[in-house]
């Protein structure tokens, strides 16, 4: 009897069903200021669950990512959702006892449990099911976590204002679960040996050359490897710089360009919509140019702005730059996991994954306290700016130096597969 095979289109939309839940945390801010109010607690103390929760995403992607692959994504899909479930309702009790460290365990480490897990569980599975359109599967995933503070937010607010804050967590608390259990249950690898319909038969009569991963490595054989690490430099420098940039860009557009307060906070809302569109663009585009192209890009681009962004006195001009830098800031998630396929095979991606984004979690509290800083020693961004350019083209250096390991990579498996030729 043949198995029947899921529709991966739908695999797909699974995936976005989660991301779109977990990528709800980028709204943060929205509570800040209501909890300030109401319990008059410290910004920079409402700010820290934020951190806590970005931090412990890195940390469980990088411990549960084994987890991801020894049990499957359902299992997986449905442990994300009762953390994040759990956090989020937790969060409604904290705020109705008025506990801070409670916010602190449940927002921050529960929810960031389920956030971590929830992040590489649907985005190892997709790898799998688009083996011809890699960076368009990871994109379309990961731009719903880019795009979910958009739909989010507004939500966030009426739903303050109506019922509460204590409330509104529990709303969507419920929500989110519900949401990520049932996009969980569709989650499944593809079967062994599987190929989308014509893929071999295009690939057979040249229509269409099929990439092949550079080798197949578990994470703990792939740790071992000199292009792990240049792989994790380059997305903790991207993130940083990123992250530090999004932290203050309203501040920084009033102070640099004389921008006013509301212009500022539609051009805040827009660079949601271009880290949005850049997820799911940029992935896509490394399917064509190849993803060491598209890394060499993203930092060739950025830094070049950084470097410019000083220097330009025009709003409009300004706000360009900005879409820009968050486009390539958004791509820069989204292209790495194919990027981890191409180099490291699929065999224990979401473990790959995991350990490779705890560059976030360091990048998550690295950026915005380097950034401010910088900018309180040197009284100005221009300086946040310049460190930003340069560490760009360190990671431009380290994007060429890959290229190498990858030649070398490619050059041996010619070899092996000469030697197999031979042998048959």
């Amino acid at each position: 009897m043949e198995q029947k095979v899921k529709n991966r289109w739908l695999i797909a939309l699974a995936a976005v069903g989660i991301h779109l839940s977990i990528g709800s945390v980028y709204a943060w801010s929205v509570f800040t200021k209501p909890i300030q109010q109401q319990f008059g607690w410290e910004l920079p103390d409402i700010q820290f669950t934020f951190s806590i929760a970005i931090l412990f995403l890195g940390l469980s992607a990088a411990f549960l990512g084994h987890y991801v692959e020894k049990h499957g994504p359902r299992k997986a899909g449905i442990l994300a959702s009762i953390f994040f479930g759990t956090g989020i309702v937790g969060a409604g009790l904290a705020t109705s006892m008025g506990s801070l460290p409670f916010l602190y365990i449940t927002y921050g480490v529960l929810g960031g449990i389920g956030l971590g897990v929830g992040y590489i569980t649907p985005v190892s599975t997709l790898v799998k099911w688009f083996p011809d359109r890699r960076g368009l599967a990871t994109g379309l995933a990961i731009m719903g976590f880019g795009f979910a503070s958009m739909i989010a937010s507004p939500i966030m607010n009426m739903l303050i204002d109506s019922v509460g804050i204590a409330n509104t967590f529990y709303i969507l608390g419920i929500i989110y679960f519900v949401v990520m259990f049932a996009s969980a249950q569709y989650l499944a690898p593809p079967p062994k040996d599987w190929v989308p319909a014509g893929f071999s038969a295009d690939a057979n009569a040249g229509k269409k050359q099929i990439k092949k991963d550079l080798c197949q490595l578990t994470a703990n054989e792939a740790v071992k490897t000199r292009r792990f690490y240049l792989l994790w430099l380059m997305l903790f420098i991207n993130v940083t710089c990123g992250i530090a940039v999004i932290s203050v860009a309203s501040p920084m557009a009033q102070e640099m360009v004389g921008m006013s307060v509301a212009t500022a906070a539609l051009m805040v809302g827009l660079n949601g919509l271009f880290n949005g569109a850049g997820r799911i663009g940029w992935a896509s585009f490394s399917d064509y140019i190849g993803r060491p192209n598209t890394y060499t890009a993203f930092f060739i681009i950025q830094a070049v702005l950084f470097f410019l962004l000083p220097a330009l006195t025009n709003p409009i001009l300004f706000m360009v730059a900005m879409f820009i830098i968050m486009t390539c800031y958004g791509g820069g998630f989204s292209s790495i996991p194919a990027y981890i396929g191409d180099l490291f095979g699929t065999k224990q991606l979401g473990a790959i994954h995991g350990y490779i984004l705890t560059a976030w979690a360091a990048a998550g509290l690295a950026g915005p306290i380097f950034a401010a800083w910088v900018h309180k020693t040197t009284s100005s961004y221009t300086g946040t700016l310049s460190i930003f350019a340069a560490m760009f083209v360190v990671a431009l250096v380290i994007s060429l130096i890959i290229r190498l390991d990858i030649k070398k990579l490619q050059e041996e498996a010619k070899r092996n597969e000469n030697a197999v030729e031979l042998a048959s």
